[in-house]
C-alpha cells in the first residue's frame, strides 16, 4: 500500500512548491525586477524536483506513465484551488468545479481496465 500512496505524497509536497515556484511571486515580490522573480522561482523550483522526481521514479513502479500524469494534473488543480484561495485570496467560480469533473473523467478512463 506504500508503494501506492508514497508517490502521491511526494507529488503533492511537490506540487506545493511548484505552485509557490510558479505563482507565489505575484503576491510576494510583485514590486521587485523580474529577475529577482526568476532567481527565487528557480530556488523554489529546485525543491519541487525534489520531491517530483522521486515521485515519478517510484510511482512508475506501480503506475503507467498516463496515470502517473492525470494524477500529477489532478493534484496540480488541487494544490492550486488552495492557494488560489488562502494565499491569494481569489474565489474560485463554478467553471473550476466544472474543470475538476472534466479532470475526474480522465481519471476515470486512465484508471479503468481495459
Amino acid at each position: 500500500m506504500l508503494r501506492y500512496f508514497c508517490p502521491i505524497a511526494l507529488l503533492f509536497i511537490s506540487n506545493i512548491f511548484m505552485t509557490y515556484a510558479w505563482y507565489g511571486h505575484l503576491k510576494y515580490v510583485a514590486s521587485r525586477p523580474v529577475f529577482i522573480a526568476i532567481i527565487l522561482s528557480w530556488f523554489i523550483a529546485f525543491f519541487e524536483y525534489c520531491f517530483q522526481v522521486p515521485a515519478n521514479r517510484m510511482g512508475h513502479l506501480v503506475y503507467t506513465l498516463p496515470q502517473l500524469k492525470i494524477m500529477q494534473e489532478v493534484i496540480t488543480m488541487t494544490v492550486f484551488a488552495g492557494f488560489s484561495v488562502f494565499v491569494m485570496k481569489e474565489k474560485l467560480s463554478l467553471n473550476y468545479l466544472w474543470a475538476a469533473l472534466c479532470m475526474t473523467g480522465a481519471v476515470f478512463f486512465l484508471f479503468r481496465g481495459n
